[in-house]
């Protein structure tokens, strides 16, 4: 099994490796700036990992119009890999590797893994378009990245769970297949629509996720809002319901601030 060194070590050599090459892809991406690496890291240690997972009735769950999926940060009751690999994400080496490649200045990890950790995804879950959360836990902090290793081995794209990105949720979406040991960084902002198409199939797919923050936002404006989620195109009564749900909350937050502040998805401990 690799250690957390040994997993910091092949992340960052295998990013400062490409890049060139990522660099120009983030620049260029669209509709959301973003980059993916495929065999990120070498396929037995994420397979174990993989086989190292929680089981799902163990993680939180989260289920509404709006999501369905299970998630977990309670890393101290985990096999230890996959604290190891999360945590890797963090280490300076890595967070140098994707600033280098982003642009982004003063990137930040994240080491109570707000909104971060673990995902599995069964057989009909999923995820609407929606904005992430513009701020950390504590609102002090812009979120401006989000890292995503996709961990289910042999994973097609038919069988769902594939990360789309919108210029328009009303529109046609960017559709990035969630295959086994791929990594995606994308950037989170005002206009960063995103979901995660619904699971088909009888596996769960298996997420690893990590969040960047700074104290700037990397738009180049303040701007502030509560995790917002949207109806596919083929949704509209969904559409006309979060969206009304969205504008309450953010009222109620921009009124009432300590309501957008950390929620049962965090870690008890700062380390794991």
């Amino acid at each position: 099994m690799a250690t957390r060194a040994e997993f910091t070590a092949a992340i960052s050599q295998r990013l400062l490796r490409e890049q060139e090459r990522l660099q120009a892809q983030f620049a260029a991406a669209r509709p959301v700036r973003h980059f993916v690496v495929d065999e990120l890291l070498p396929p037995d240690w994420l397979r174990a990992v993989a086989d190292a997972f929680p089981s799902a009735d163990s993680l939180l769950l989260k289920k509404s119009w709006r999501e369905q999926k299970r998630v977990g940060v309670a890393v101290e009751r985990y096999a230890p890999c996959i604290g190891d690999l999360l945590f890797a994400f963090q280490a300076p080496a890595v967070v140098a590797a994707i600033a280098a490649i982003t642009g982004i200045d003063g990137l930040q990890a994240d080491p109570s893994l707000y909104a971060s950790g673990i995902s599995v995804m069964g057989p009909g879950d999923f995820l609407n378009p929606h904005l992430d959360n513009s701020h950390d836990g504590d609102q002090r902090r812009y979120r401006v990245l989000n890292l995503l290793l996709y961990a289910a081995p042999d994973w097609n794209p038919d069988d769902g769970g594939n990360l789309e990105l919108w210029a328009d949720p009303r529109r046609t979406p960017h559709v990035i297949p969630a295959v086994f040991d791929r990594f995606v960084v994308m950037e989170t902002g005002p206009d960063s629509w995103h979901s995660v198409s619904k699971v088909r199939g009888a596996r769960a797919r298996l997420c690893v996720s990590n969040y960047y923050f700074a104290e700037r936002a990397s738009v180049g404006r303040d701007y502030r809002h509560v995790t917002t989620f949207t109806g596919r195109p083929e949704e509209p009564l969904k559409r006309l319901v979060l969206g009304l749900d969205g504008l309450a909350r953010n009222v109620a937050g921009k009124l009432f601030p300590s309501l957008l502040r950390r929620g049962p998805h965090r870690r008890r401990e700062a380390d794991s």
